[in-house]
């Protein structure tokens, strides 16, 4: 039986049949591979496997029961993957399905990511390809935020398939003539006022929504970890201000979504959606107005042409949006409180924007420098007019 190492894991293939006739060399076979690799973790490859019957299914029950009940069969064929949930085994082991495989070559591209491409497979159809080779578990904890989300009432693309494509692996969304509202104002900049008035709106919408916080990260959380991350780029003592603004920060389970420019707000019909729900956490909603800045102010600043490059769309209307936004997204707010208001959302904007820069690595190598030595002078300046990050709603 062929074997193979990856990182803790003992990878064994099966392949034909597994039925009374040879289920006890079969068994003899993996309890060997196990005795073999000591501390390392037996996990079975199915996708060369046609058939297993009952006697197969003892096999699985023993290893698994050798693995404190733990046994993940990867790669399961639909025919054998009908077995195992007919049998109930689905719901005893880790069984991950065979992936179908497919094709972007052609296909339009209708947005670019930190972590992936999304393309167009057709009218109904959007496939999210995630750029890193082992991306499973982020598109796992994708499709359950979203799930999540959707039972909140928050609307949102499900994901109905995940599937191959090439080396990567990708997220299959049905989104029925959807577009999205960065291509609705590229499209019609004529209609922009309206255009931005409804992303406001929906905005507040979804920040008015609390979810349970037990299961979701706290965005003050996500940030206290940028700082600490940081470390080496932030001068001490901004370093400790930012830190004790975000301790300061009251507990908050609010929706957040965590990258919700244009590009993730799609128009399916005449509902906006959110798409991209692997950033989901709860907090204040500057944690989410902060990146608004980041997409159409902080990457611009020193590349005028970023908002081109990015979102296809001039720096000028990138300006308007991030500003008419905040117009309505503040109409109820007394017009004096609203520097304040800005100050935190850019305290926090750039606190992620270096973190993108230095960690992350994202962006023009050869601006990196004067985008460190303008964002640390923003951060000192603004860090001093503010006494708290939050908010409110």
């Amino acid at each position: 039986m062929r074997t193979e190492t990856e990182e803790s894991r003992i990878v064994a293939y099966l392949e034909g049949r597994i039925s009374s006739a040879n289920a006890e060399e079969t068994q003899r076979e993996l309890l060997t591979i196990m005795e073999n690799h000591p501390g390392r973790t037996l996990e079975l490859d199915a996708g060369g496997l046609e058939y297993i019957s009952s006697a197969g299914l003892r096999v699985l029950m023993l290893l698994a029961r050798k693995q404190n009940n733990t046994l993940t069969v990867r790669n399961v064929t639909p025919e054998v993957y009908e077995i195992l949930e007919m049998t109930g085994f689905t719901s005893i082991l880790n069984v991950k399905k065979k992936l179908r495989e497919l094709s972007v070559e052609g296909c339009e591209i209708i947005g670019r990511g930190a972590v992936g491409t999304v393309y167009r497979i057709d009218e109904d159809t959007i496939v999210k390809v995630y750029e890193m080779p082992d991306s499973i578990p982020m598109i796992e904890n994708e499709q359950k935020r979203a799930k999540q989300a959707f039972l909140k009432g928050i609307p949102t693309a499900i994901s109905y398939d995940v599937v191959k494509v090439g080396e990567h692996y990708g997220s299959v969304f049905e989104l029925l003539k959807a577009t999205d509202y960065n291509d609705l104002i590229r499209e019609a900049p004529e209609r922009k006022e309206k255009i931005v008035r409804e992303y406001a709106d929906f905005l507040r919408q979804i920040h008015s929504i609390e979810m349970d916080g037990e299961e979701l990260p706290e965005a003050k959380t996500v940030f206290l970890g940028y700082l600490d991350a940081l470390g080496s780029v932030l001068p001490e003592d901004l370093g400790l201000r930012l830190r004790g603004l975000l301790e300061a920060m009251p507990e908050n389970l609010h929706f957040i979504h965590g990258d919700i420019h244009m590009k993730n707000v799609m128009l399916s019909g005449d509902e906006p959606l959110l798409i991209d729900m692997e950033t989901l956490c709860v907090g204040d909603p500057v944690f989410d107005l902060q990146g608004l800045y980041v997409t159409y102010r902080a990457f611009g600043e020193d590349d005028p042409d970023n908002a081109m490059e990015f979102l296809g769309i001039p720096d000028e209307l990138a300006d308007y949006i991030w500003k008419r936004t905040l117009d309505f997204y503040f109409s109820d707010r007394d017009a004096a409180s609203r520097p304040e208001l800005e100050a935190k959302i850019r305290i926090l904007a750039y606190v992620n924007f270096l973190y993108l820069l230095t960690v992350l690595d994202v962006g023009r190598e050869d601006l990196m420098p004067i985008r460190i030595k303008h964002t640390l002078e923003h951060l000192r300046e603004l860090a001093g007019r503010v006494d708290s990050l939050a908010i409110g709603i």
